[in-house]
């Protein structure tokens, strides 16, 4: 009897235990799959800033431009 236990819980330690946290990493995955709307605001707000860095830029080089117009090459 204790040898049947024994077995059972090597069993179910090298078969069950690895299907059942595989397939709960299966379903959190899919279940994450998709932004949460805290995600997609911060998402929003990133590339909103970046839209306007790189106007930024583009002001500062028309600005450089017109003072050093061979800026460009020299780089």
């Amino acid at each position: 009897m204790p040898e049947q236990i024994f077995w059972l819980s090597v069993i179910a330690l090298t078969v069950v235990a690895p299907l059942g946290m595989i397939l709960s990493f299966i379903t959190k995955w899919k279940s994450s799959k998709s932004l949460s709307a805290e995600e997609e605001r911060t998402l929003e707000d990133l590339w909103q800033e970046g839209e306007a860095l790189r106007d930024r830029i583009e002001v500062l080089e028309n600005i450089l431009d017109d003072i050093e117009p061979g800026w460009r090459r020299r780089t």
